[in-house]
């Protein structure tokens, strides 16, 4: 089970811990009484997608043995107009860099991430629709 917590610690900003015992903070914009001293929620979803499929990614390319020297996540979403304002549409675009990765790798790790093993991307995919893109470059 995981367990987490969320403590008001002043104005609109919350501290929040979880199981692992780490903490961050959360924070509303200036026009929701907040002072743009943390993330906001919704952006720590767009986070969490891109650490959780990520880390889905790197692990997959290094069992094929893919020469990977870096790799950077960038995830857009489009919310809603009206509340809960959920994500309608997210895209997440993989940047590979390394020495010959190969395109058919990276395209199966991407794939087992988004289809099978990325927790958080199938989460947000039954609210919207995820699309994805990669770049290799080369290193």
């Amino acid at each position: 089970m995981v367990e987490a917590k969320v403590t008001l610690a002043h104005d609109m900003v919350f501290s929040g811990t979880a199981t692992s015992g780490h903490t961050l903070r959360m924070d509303a914009d200036d026009t929701s009484g907040g002072q743009n001293a943390g993330f906001r929620p919704m952006e720590l979803l767009l986070v969490g997608f891109g650490g959780c499929s990520g880390m889905d990614v790197i692990s997959i390319l290094r069992k094929k043995r893919q020469l990977v020297t870096g790799l950077e996540i960038n995830i857009q979403g489009e919310k809603a107009e009206n509340p809960p304002k959920v994500y309608k549409e997210v895209h997440i675009e993989y940047v590979v860099k390394g020495k010959g990765v190969e395109k058919e790798a990276v395209e199966r790790a991407i794939a087992l991430s988004l289809d099978k093993y990325c927790s958080v991307g199938a989460t947000l995919a039954k609210a919207g629709t995820i699309n994805h893109s990669y770049k290799i470059v080369e290193d």
